[in-house]
């Protein structure tokens, strides 16, 4: 029997590789043609376009992990089904469910090789791409145009106009406000050079403080502010929620909750990378009926079902994500749903096939 597991997880591992090889480059294409729209603006190039479509390779591969599960499969059981193999271990005694543990063990390495990507490469890779290209189009970090990054702490507000590079900043804000609510100072700089942890130096710096009588105004050419940001929080402000690993994530939803600021969207990146595992886990379990189920059924319309259920269930992921944030829908439930839904309903096929 070891000798068939190992036969089977082979033909699984090759059906994989078959998916993947099929999806990846067109999903990378799609991105290539996405980026050479950008060619010949600022220092953008064809070859930039080419590099910046490889960093998000990984990515990408994270993205479409449930579908290269779901497609693999089908391809690893139809092409033993075809070849009469699957008909061969069921005379000799072996069941479904027991044939069915080599595409689950596969998926759980699947999985973690997905886990893998997601804290130690494809946030790195995709964060590198997104600051590569801003720098070769001109264009500095911000969280909305014309509007800037905005966070707070207990008593702060703080603006940062535009991030020149890691350590600069331009057009900054602070307003300072007692236990009460009320405005105590309000700084505005040109500039800010991030000098030693969480020690900022303005420059070109305007202080305005508010009494009950009266408002005094002061010029400064310098001034050192302690931030209430460290480096990795201003950083971290800067990226989109989907480049950011795992654990930035967390950490990152944590400050924001902390702070009293609007903590969704990141709050659902997080739990969307979670949900990745659960849909990766449905699709491997639709994947066995698919074939055991249909055995008269030949292998292209087999994986062309697949291919329109791997489609339908991220289109309708997409949707609900979106309807999550629109609505103010508990994170959790919108990441999490979709897939304990189709896991259900894997469920209860594999029943009826079985």
């Amino acid at each position: 029997m070891i000798t068939v597991d190992r036969y089977l997880a082979l033909q699984v591992a090759i059906g994989l590789a078959i998916a993947a090889a099929v999806l990846l480059p067109l999903f990378g294409f799609l991105d290539l043609l996405e980026q050479l729209d950008a060619v010949g603006k600022g220092t953008f190039q064809v070859q930039d376009a080419f590099l910046h479509m490889a960093f998000l390779l990984p990515r990408r591969f994270i993205q479409l992990a449930p579908f290269v599960a779901l497609l693999g499969n089908v391809i690893a059981l139809g092409r033993l089904a075809i070849a009469s193999e699957l008909t061969a271990l069921r005379a000799a005694g072996m069941s479904p469910i027991r044939i069915s543990m080599a595409p689950l063990g596969m998926g759980l390495i699947l999985l973690l090789f997905i886990a893998l990507l997601e804290q130690f490469i494809a946030p790195q890779l995709q964060q590198k791409a997104i600051s590569w290209k801003a720098a070769a189009l001109d264009k500095s970090a911000s969280l909305g145009k014309n509007l800037g990054i905005w966070t707070r702490d207990e008593r702060n507000i703080l603006r940062i106009g535009e991030m020149l590079h890691a350590g600069r900043a331009a057009d900054i804000e602070i307003m300072n406000f007692d236990k009460d609510g009320f405005l105590l100072a309000h700084i505005r700089a040109k500039h800010a050079d991030f000098i030693d942890g969480d020690m900022w130096e303005l420059s070109e710096v305007t202080t305005r403080t508010f009494s009950e009588n009266r408002i005094e105004s002061v010029t400064a050419d310098s001034l050192k502010w302690k931030s209430f940001l460290n480096p990795d929080d201003i950083s971290t402000l800067t990226k989109e929620p989907d480049s950011l690993s795992p654990v930035e994530l967390f950490l990152h939803v944590r400050f924001l909750r902390a702070t009293g600021q609007e903590a969704e969207a990141y709050a659902l990146a997080l739990w969307r990378k979670a949900g990745v595992v659960l849909t990766t886990i449905a699709m491997l379990l639709l994947s066995i009926p698919f074939v055991f189920g249909s055995v008269r059924t030949g292998l292209g319309n087999r994986l062309v079902l697949a291919a329109m259920l791997g489609i339908s269930v991220y289109l309708l992921d997409q949707v609900f994500s979106n309807l999550g944030l629109l609505w103010h829908l508990n994170p959790a439930l919108t990441a999490l749903l979709p897939g304990a839904i189709l896991i259900a309903l894997a469920n209860v096929w594999l029943r009826r096939v079985f």
